[in-house]
């Protein structure tokens, strides 16, 4: 195993990851960060691992209806680092850092800067968090929130536990599965307030899970702090019934409740990446089939333009024709939705 990340089209190509021939991955190096870990470069040899960190150049086909901001972001965002589309709960965002670089991240537009949100912005957001009373639950993520040094994730998650209208706090992070070493006890005495915090595991396919991250999970389960994932259903990494019960039956074992499963956003650059709302359809009904409830994940849809997150069911979904479809969003308003070409 390399004993750094990778941060370059360089370090890719001498780790054999990369065509140091193809010009166009220049391009595509300057339109979004790079970064595997020690760990994913392992991993990556599974084509699954790769095809999630290496970058390619269909990024640089941008696709009808992709977006800069494809949930709602900057859109739903009362003060700089909250975002607040649902009535009792609002994003944090404290950090545009990231241990590694998802080359169909929603977030392309904005993660990879350097540094944490300023103390003058972190303070007005813990202020609009404390005196909207509504909120009663915190997401933090960013950028990932486990980047933060123990010192200042406790700082921030001790300040919110203070606040009297909250019941929980969400964490969204990618670090058990990437850079599992991270996961030491200053970490885990961080996350110990007085509200509970529950972690949510970003990880999409059993490839992922190491021996350094299994352990990694099993501290945090044996801290006492639950543990959810969110995995994104990505064409020619998961998509399949196969690929997703592999991993839903090894994230059961580490003792992590399979949470979300999300359709993969209208990013830009990451059309690729996406399958069709029938796919996805179809592989739910055969893990339905294979798995106990515990281990199936919530199939969701995230409304393009920030108006929320919908289950994939009939409910919310209506078919207008060939790969194009309704969706109800949580106030019952209808928006046009497009599978890829």
């Amino acid at each position: 195993m390399t004993d750094r990340a990778l941060q370059s089209l360089d370090d890719l190509a001498a780790a054999g990851l990369a065509d140091p021939a193809e010009p166009r991955l220049a391009e595509v190096e300057r339109a979004f960060r790079i970064r595997v870990t020690p760990e994913m470069v392992a991993a990556a040899a599974h084509p699954a691992v790769a095809r999630q960190f290496v970058p390619a150049v269909e990024e640089l086909s941008i696709g009808a209806g992709e977006l800069s901001d494809p949930i709602g972001d900057v859109a739903r965002s009362p003060v700089t680092g909250v975002t607040h589309r649902y009535r009792d709960r609002v994003i944090l965002h404290v950090t545009r850092t990231c241990d590694v670089y998802c080359r169909f991240c929603f977030r392309r537009e904005v993660v990879g800067g350097e540094g944490m949100l300023s103390d003058a912005d972190l303070a007005a957001a813990l202020d609009y968090i404390e005196r909207t009373e509504a909120v009663r639950e915190v997401i933090l993520t960013g950028g990932d929130p486990l980047v933060l040094s123990p010192r200042r994730l406790q700082a921030i998650v001790g300040r919110l536990g203070q606040i009297a209208h909250l019941d929980q706090l969400r964490i969204h992070s990618r670090v058990p599965v990437v850079t599992p070493q991270r996961v030491d006890e200053a970490m885990i005495r961080a996350l110990r307030v007085p509200v509970p915090v529950w972690l949510v595991v970003h990880v999409n396919h059993e490839a992922e899970l190491g021996l350094d991250s299994r352990a990694a999970l099993g501290r945090l389960a044996d801290a006492g702090i639950p543990l959810l994932s969110q995995s994104v259903l990505l064409r020619g990494v998961n998509d399949s019934a196969d690929a997703l019960e592999a991993l839903f039956r090894a994230l059961l074992r580490l003792r992590v409740k399979p949470y979300y499963l999300h359709h993969c956003d209208l990013a830009r650059g990451a059309g690729h990446f996406r399958t069709t709302i029938a796919l996805g359809r179809q592989i739910m009904a055969e893990l339905r089939r294979r798995l106990t409830g515990i281990g199936l994940p919530t199939y969701v849809l995230d409304i393009p333009g920030g108006f929320g997150k919908v289950p994939v069911t009939g409910d919310h979904l209506v078919e207008d024709g060939p790969g194009r479809w309704l969706v109800r969003d949580p106030d019952g308003r209808m928006h046009p939705y497009a599978d890829p070409a």
